[in-house]
């Protein structure tokens, strides 16, 4: 438990770190690209959000990840170039017309990621019920059998109710196909 613990406290220090220097390199990017005051500091903030958005698409929805994907390269490229950029490669005192350009757009661009990411949903149609063929049971091994018995006393034991498939599924590492044939057995 304490490796874990220190696991993702060392995560946690690293992407503190890597947030704040990288906040800073797109600031300082939009500040020399001419976008002074509250605006130089509303770029990070709008390029962190728009990562945020596309990583939670990317993380809770089984369809729409290539739109995810898309928007989480688009922003990951913008932190990453000012990161490049102020790294000494850019002469912050005479940023070139084409990357304050860039800078200038910024804000179009992560406002249309960000409300497609939240507002597109990706089941535009309710479709009509498909026929499934009936497939034959699985047969599922006895260790594993016995294996998912113990499993599911143990969660009987701490909540009081039986495991549902999808918990069984998730504590056991299998597919749901494989989640059900064993759920079928434990009725």
């Amino acid at each position: 438990m304490r490796a874990h613990l220190a696991r993702v406290d060392a995560v946690l220090v690293q992407a503190v770190i890597a947030a704040a220097l990288s906040f800073a390199h797109i600031h300082d990017l939009a500040e020399a690209a001419g976008q002074g005051g509250w605006k130089a500091w509303a770029y990070p903030v709008s390029v962190d959000l728009l990562l945020v958005a596309a990583w939670r698409r990317l993380r809770t929805s089984d369809t729409g990840k290539t739109a995810g994907w898309c928007w989480f390269l688009v922003a990951l490229a913008a932190s990453l170039g000012a990161n490049v950029a102020t790294a000494g490669l850019l002469d912050l005192n005479d940023v070139p017309v084409w990357l304050r350009i860039l800078v200038g757009g910024w804000p179009a661009v992560a406002f249309l990621g960000g409300t497609l990411l939240a507002h597109t949903t990706t089941d535009t149609q309710p479709e009509a019920p498909k026929t499934v063929p009936e497939r034959p049971p699985l047969a599922v091994p006895a260790a594993l059998l016995e294996h998912a018995r113990k499993v599911a006393a143990e969660h009987h034991a701490r909540t009081g109710k039986p495991i549902d498939t999808a918990t069984l599924r998730a504590r056991l590492g299998v597919p749901s196909p494989v989640a059900e044939a064993i759920a079928t057995h434990l009725v």
